[in-house]
């Protein structure tokens, strides 16, 4: 089905979510950009999608870190979630969420008509951030980043 029919009619589906590092173990986030029929101007990690139809989730996610960030990126899969979320508009995410994690000093070369801007951000700032301003991030990075914190992946990342 169609992308936002499945956000409209609420149905489980595919998704990836990728969250990469620098050396020094700052995570790159994104904000999602002004255009974008849902949660747009929001801050997320640092590249999300669906699969294509019958594409590998591993093709899907070097495709859309491409698309959305410039970048390539070695990462591995650390986990998945399933979660429900309005994410206003009459719009509902959800959605069988993968989530991806790499590392690299490459410099993103964003596309604005995916991303408004980036940055590079230290765990303890993001958590903080999320705890005063919950509103300014997505739903998904929200319950992801705090899996992330859970699972203690975030160390191997440095």
């Amino acid at each position: 089905m169609e992308k936002q029919a499945a956000h409209v009619n609420p149905t489980l589906h595919r998704a990836f979510s990728i969250f990469i590092f620098n050396s020094k173990g700052e995570m790159l986030l994104q904000q999602r950009a002004l255009t974008k029929y849902h949660t747009p101007g929001l801050w997320t990690n640092t590249c999300c999608s669906h699969p294509r139809d019958g594409e590998s989730l591993q093709d899907a996610t070097k495709r859309r870190l491409m698309e959305e960030m410039g970048m390539e990126c070695d990462i591995k899969e650390v986990f998945s979630f399933i979660y429900k979320a309005d994410v206003m508009q009459g719009l509902t995410e959800h959605e069988f969420d993968h989530v991806f994690i790499g590392t690299t000093d490459a410099t993103p070369i964003i596309n604005k008509a995916e991303v408004e801007s980036y940055k590079y951000e230290t765990i303890e700032n993001i958590a903080k951030d999320i705890e005063k301003h919950p509103e300014n991030y997505t739903a998904w990075f929200k319950i992801a980043f705090a899996k992330l914190l859970d699972s203690n992946v975030i160390s191997t990342c440095k």
